[in-house]
Formats: structure tokens, sequence, C-alpha cells
């Protein structure tokens, strides 16, 4: 039988800058080797300093390398950890008024420090998990994600293993940290005040003594591998625009052949001069350039990068 659990101590205080985490944990917990450690990244934030005066309209676009989408109040975007947040993670919750929490700097590098604190005063060899919340595609509704780590495997890699019927697995990865940061959430509760929860019960995911991993940033997907790297209405008028600053999202340029699909699927001849605008915008979303027809001939195409 196999079994997971995660607690999550009561009597923290409200955290400040410059508060030590590890000293506000240790008294409220029994640590063991094994077990993995979830802090909230707005507690780690705090104590950061991470706290600043103003809004979060004033302050996103200091966090936003591009924005993903807008529908309504709502803006999703890219941050500069790699992230793809509402509001830039950016959290005007439990904090007073005519402030804002900002995401800790380095989330992987949090915790880090945070489990070299732990191993040193308790000897404990723990993993540790840095949480956020957010939303995801297809999905109604939220849940909490890795954001840091350190002594975690990130994720286990199945890809050429064989389930009980002899299929092979191609592509099964499942994004364990992500899995913990939503069991801590379960037992941290989002109005509790338990910044920090324990998962015991999946030691196998903790790394040796020395070695903290990848970290979350391992769970992020580079500029242009993520299949939504602008929202619907948002990837069309960057591609109306063209501008080559706008690409990296739609990926590496596709085959010709792909795109000559796409063409056909969309109606657009080459030989026809009064496409070209449409062209423009269907090349652009694939990773191609079209270029003015020369001489009567057919409108040109040729990929954006070398």
């Amino acid at each position: 039988m196999a079994e997971v659990s995660a607690y999550a101590p009561d009597g923290v205080p409200e955290v400040a800058a410059g508060d030590d985490l590890v000293a506000l944990l240790l008294p409220l917990v029994d640590l063991a080797d094994g077990e993995i450690v979830a802090v909230t990244s707005k507690v780690v934030a705090k104590a950061e300093g991470r706290v600043v005066t103003g809004d979060r309209d004033e302050l996103l676009p200091e966090e936003t390398v591009r924005v993903v989408a807008r529908r309504g109040p709502t803006t999703i975007v890219r941050t500069r950890h790699g992230l793809t947040l509402a509001a830039g993670g950016i959290d005007n919750s439990n904090v007073a008024s005519g402030s804002v929490v900002l995401l800790p700097e380095d989330p992987d590098g949090s915790a880090r420090r945070i489990r070299a604190d732990i191993a040193a005063r308790t000897g404990r060899n723990v993993g540790v998990v840095v949480t956020d919340t957010a939303g995801r595609a297809w999905r109604e509704g939220q849940t909490d994600i890795a954001v840091g780590a350190a002594g975690v495997r990130v994720a286990e890699a199945y890809a050429g293993r064989v389930d009980v019927h002899g299929n092979e697995l191609a592509v099964t990865a499942p994004a364990v940290a992500d899995e913990l940061a939503g069991l801590a959430e379960l037992a941290q509760g989002k109005l509790g005040g338990r910044p920090f929860a324990v998962v015991r019960g999946r030691s196998d995911l903790v790394l040796p003594v020395g070695d903290d991993g990848p970290g979350a940033a391992a769970l992020i997907r580079p500029e242009g591998a993520d299949l939504f790297g602008y929202g619907a209405r948002e990837a069309v008028l960057r591609a109306a625009r063209g501008e080559l600053g706008d690409a990296a999202p739609f990926g590496t340029a596709v085959p010709l052949d792909e795109l000559h699909a796409a063409l056909a699927e969309a109606g657009l001849r080459l030989d026809e001069p009064g496409h070209l605008a449409a062209v423009r915008i269907v090349a652009f979303a694939h990773g191609w350039r079209a270029d003015e027809p020369s001489d009567g001939g057919n409108i040109g195409l040729r990929p954006l990068t070398p």
C-alpha cells in the first residue's frame, strides 16, 4: 500500500522583511529525512522584502516580458522568471491596503537557501518547494504549482517504460513538483494562515545531500515551445502586425509543405497578388515571411530566421 500525506502547521505569525522562515518553521514541525517542505511564494517574498507600495496595474509592466492574453480586467503575462501568470503573480491579498507582494526574485534560489538552512540546523535531508497559484488552459479554477524547488525531482520520466499491457509510454512525464504543490495547498488552505506544509510518503523524490537538482525552472517551456504562446485574439493581432520581435512565441518555422497546406486551408494562393496581405499573416504565424511577387510571379516565401 502506498500512502502520501501532507500537514500544515498553525501558529505562524505575520511575516515581515528580514524574518527567518526556517526559524519560524522548525518549532512547529518534526522533520525527517525524505520529507518535502512546501512554502508559499508569498511568505518567501515577504521575508525577502518584496512587498512594495503601489497597485498591480502600475507595477505589472516591470514584471512583464510580454503580454500573453487580455480578457476584460485580466492580463496574463510571461514574467521575467519565464512563468505565465495572471497579473504576473503580483498579489494584493493578505497585505496592507496600497501595497502588493511581488514574486521572489529567484524562487529556485530561495528554495535552495531554505533547504540549506534546514540541513544546517537539523541535519535533515529534505526537499523544498516554493509554491504559487496559477490557472490552467482549458480548465476553470486554479491550483498551486511549484515556482521554486531544491532537492526535489521536479518531473518523473516515463518515456521508454512499458505499461502492464506492454504499451510503451512515449511522452508521459508527470510534473511531480506541481503535484506536491497542489497537495500542500489542500492542507494549507487559502485563508488558514498556514504558509508551510510538510509532505510525507514520497522520499523517492528527494535528492541526495548536495544535489539541489535543476529547480522548478526546468518545468518552464522555452519561448516558442508552448503551443499557447499567445491567446487566440492576441495571436491574430500579432500575426497581422508581423513584427519580428513577436515571432518567437509562434515557434520555429514549419516545413514549407506544412505552410503550403495551411495557406490552402485558408483558401490562399501564391499566384494571386491580391492575397498577399492574408498570406503574410498566415506565413508569419508559421515562422515565414511573404514577399511581394516579382515580375508577375508568385508571392515569395522565406523563413523569418535563417
